[in-house]
């Protein structure tokens, strides 16, 4: 059974539901090479898969370290273990093996848990510095529309 997006996976934070949102698409690429039996095409699935997914990590822990998550440490550890495992299914898929269900049963089990679970512990602590970062923005500009025109 296909991984669906659902409102159920959402965060709250805009740009990081909709990385999530492309995961799962990915994720449905890789079950898409499976049915077409073609080891080229889940090849180039999981290099697009491990690039996207290593630069939404990094970007996600930016957002963290921004806002003084104080688990961020706990986070890039589970992140880089990921990372570790899908390499190993990547290495194997170049070895020619057929890990595509190993792989996908992995992929949504570990995606679904990990938003549910350890990005909505983040959720809070990034949005209210987000909004703060906004305010601050507006609270800039707001003051330099009042010095040229005040």
């Amino acid at each position: 059974m296909s991984l669906q997006w659902s409102s159920e996976l959402e965060i709250g934070i805009p740009v990081i539901d909709s990385q999530h949102q492309r995961i799962v698409e990915y994720i449905a690429k890789v079950e898409m090479a499976h049915q077409h039996h073609s080891q080229e095409e889940l090849l180039e699935v999981l290099d697009e898969l491990v690039d996207y997914t290593l630069s939404h990590f990094a970007f996600e822990e930016s957002l963290m370290e921004e806002a003084g998550y104080p688990f961020i440490k706990a986070h890039q550890k589970v992140h880089a273990l990921f990372t570790r495992r899908v390499d190993s299914y990547h290495q194997q898929a170049k070895a020619g093996a057929d890990i595509t269900d190993e792989l996908t049963h992995t992929l949504k089990a570990w995606l679904v848990n990990h938003i549910k679970h350890d990005d909505r512990d983040y959720g809070d602590v990034v949005k209210a510095n987000m909004e703060e970062a906004t305010k601050r923005v507006k609270s800039r500009k707001a003051g330099w529309m009042s010095r040229l025109f005040g």
